[in-house]
């Protein structure tokens, strides 16, 4: 069974109240389910973390790597565009990433555009919502 950490930054947690015309008004608990489906249905077992600090990230993608997790799903929220650290953490860890963003980055304001932290991960999926995250667990399952 694969193990795999998705990790969220700050504001997911404002999920279904922050800007619905963008995010959408489901919940991070909602998406927390959803993920939860598929992973199942994949074999995979999940674990969930939320931050909005980005020490607390950089700290756990090192502890949950030195606990055998084997792949992260991550949307560090805006830190994915300003964190050297975090984009060092996860190359650090060496194991299988995707980036997912809920909205289309490459269609919001120019300073959201470029992500900092997608080039420590295998893939980058942006604009598809809830469902990208669901696109992301397909793509680890076809890693070997």
């Amino acid at each position: 069974m694969k193990k795999i950490a998705i990790l969220h930054g700050p504001n997911l947690d404002r999920l279904g109240q922050r800007q619905p015309a963008i995010y959408g008004s489901g919940t991070l608990k909602d998406l927390e389910q959803m993920i939860r489906a598929e992973a199942k249905r994949l074999g995979f077992s999940v674990t969930f973390f939320h931050s909005a600090h980005e020490g607390a990230l950089v700290d756990k993608i090192h502890a949950l790597t030195d606990r055998g997790i084997e792949a992260f799903i991550v949307n560090f929220g805006a830190y994915s565009h300003t964190s050297i650290a975090l984009r060092d953490a996860l190359a650090s860890a060496a194991l299988p990433a995707v980036e997912v963003h809920i909205s289309d980055i490459k269609k919001r304001e120019k300073f959201r555009q470029h992500s900092m932290t997608a080039g420590a991960c295998r893939a980058m999926i942006s604009g598809h919502g809830f469902p990208g995250y669901i696109e992301a667990l397909q793509l680890l399952a076809t890693l070997k």
